[in-house]
């Protein structure tokens, strides 16, 4: 890697007049000047793209404005890929459009990766902002694994969300190599929004070195009308979920190497999406299965 690498820089946005303009304005504040911001507008109907383009104007060397055929809404994922197949940069990271970054956010991921050379992405921490809008205090969520630390495929599959008990990372604290994005197929379009993610990062755990450091220079926009708070709202997040989960089911199928552990904890996340009628089933079977191999023994 270069000393002072080109970072792309992934926005998408969909009807977020509201927060654009200042998530611009916090790439444009980074101390760290050798980027690209590549904005993709994923079919808004608001004042989006007229500001987005505002900024292309001003800064035709540094901001890109990319849209779908037609302006059509494709989702996270496929907006995503459309952005990393016109990215020149060596690094890639995401900021959505209602998030900021604080002006070290870049330079300090860059220098945490060259020090790093081994890992392929580097995760911060994320402060859940909710001040921007109410008195609820904000917090510094660190990603549930022991922090500063190089870890090795498939370790952070079994130790983070949502297989494992710690915090996942914010897309926005993510910084990860070009040719690794290539390598694992970028994102998955089936995914268009919630868990596209959690799919993302669960390709990279099993087969990536990632970096989690304890810094903190994002602020991840806390909102009521978000997809994750509207999907608990809906009643939805637990189907959403369980599609993640068979996803994954079938993705390991697909891999030359067993990983046991994340395939056991796969297994202990199926059966909690089961209705309790059918968990009951799955236990006297597996009761009445095991009395069948004692019997003949």
């Amino acid at each position: 890697m270069s000393l002072t690498p080109l970072v792309s820089i992934i926005t998408c946005f969909l009807n977020q007049e509201a927060f654009l303009e200042e998530m611009i304005n916090s790439v444009l504040s980074q101390s760290y000047i050798n980027w690209q911001l590549l904005l993709v507008n994923d079919g808004s109907s608001d004042n989006s793209k007229s500001i987005a383009t505002k900024y292309t104007q001003l800064f035709p060397d540094k901001i890109i404005y990319l849209e779908h055929n037609q302006g059509i809404n494709r989702g996270l994922s496929a907006s995503r890929n459309l952005a990393i197949s016109q990215a020149k940069g060596e690094l890639i990271t995401f900021l959505d459009g209602d998030d900021v970054w604080l002006n070290e956010y870049l330079i300090n991921q860059v220098k945490v990766l060259q020090e790093n050379p081994e890992a392929c992405m580097i995760c911060e921490a994320s402060e859940y902002w909710h001040s921007w809008h109410s008195t609820t205090s904000d917090i510094i969520i660190p990603v549930g694994s022991p922090q500063n630390t190089l870890f090795q495929p498939p370790q952070l599959g079994e130790l983070l969300y949502p297989l494992g008990k710690g915090a996942a990372p914010c897309v926005c604290g993510i910084i990860v190599k070009r040719e690794t994005l290539l390598r694992i197929g970028m994102f998955d379009e089936a995914f268009s929004g919630m868990y596209e993610d959690q799919v993302f990062l669960m390709k990279i755990y099993l087969s990536e070195p990632v970096f989690i450091s304890s810094a903190c220079f994002n602020r991840y926009r806390q909102r009521a009308d978000s997809l994750v708070h509207a999907s608990h709202a809906q009643g939805q997040y637990q189907a959403i979920r369980k599609r993640y989960l068979t996803w994954l089911e079938q993705y390991l199928s697909q891999q030359t190497y067993r990983y046991l552990t994340i395939e056991l904890l796969l297994q202990q996340a199926l059966y909690s999406t089961k209705p309790p009628y059918l968990s009951a089933i799955s236990l006297l079977r597996q009761a009445l299965s095991k009395i069948a191999r004692i019997m003949h023994l």
